[in-house]
């Protein structure tokens, strides 16, 4: 059986553990590849049926995450509606 490869900028960077305060340390090629640097805030998404993401907190990464995807599902709803 062939490695797999990821697809160009796509990466894997291996397992993190949660630390006892709930902490996790971005391992230092994802930091260099995504230019995280201390004290850069990150947004953490979550989907219970898809898992977690984090994205470099930014206005238009904020903007984005509340448009819909391709498949035509918002990630959040904009305006009045209470969260469930």
């Amino acid at each position: 059986m062939k490695p797999l490869k990821p697809l160009k900028g796509r990466h894997m960077f291996g397992l993190v553990k949660i630390g006892e305060k709930g902490q996790i340390l971005i391992p230092k090629e994802a930091r260099e590849i995504f230019n995280l640097r201390p004290g850069d805030k990150l947004l953490l998404l979550g989907d219970e049926a898809r898992g977690l993401a984090l994205v470099k907190a930014d206005v238009g990464k904020l903007f984005e995450a509340a448009l819909p995807e391709e498949s035509g599902e918002a990630l959040f709803s904009v305006g009045e509606e209470e969260c469930p």
